[in-house]
């Protein structure tokens, strides 16, 4: 499991993001690149990492489900995820 201050700071970089959203959407428009460089740097998306909702790992990511690859696989090996099943063939 990572680290509980990492996950909190992305946390944070998350809220910051969305507070400055409208206004860095504003900034963009109007190409005020001067502006944009005034706000902090934990404004920009790129700042923000895909971690595992269950342990918080960043390497390993599965959009669709919002976890690590080895979360998943625990978890669909248990039957814990609706519609996921093991294949054979």
């Amino acid at each position: 499991m990572a680290k509980k201050s990492w996950i909190s700071r992305n946390k944070r970089k998350g809220r910051t993001v969305e507070k400055y959203a409208k206004l860095r959407a504003k900034l963009k428009a109007e190409k005020d690149y001067a502006g944009l460089t005034m706000l902090p740097r934990d404004a920009s998306p790129t700042r923000l990492v895909n971690r595992c909702e269950v342990t918080g790992r960043r390497r390993g990511y599965l959009r669709r489900f919002k976890m690590s690859r080895i979360t998943f696989r625990e978890l669909a090996s248990h039957g814990m995820i609706p519609g996921v099943t093991k294949s054979s063939w």
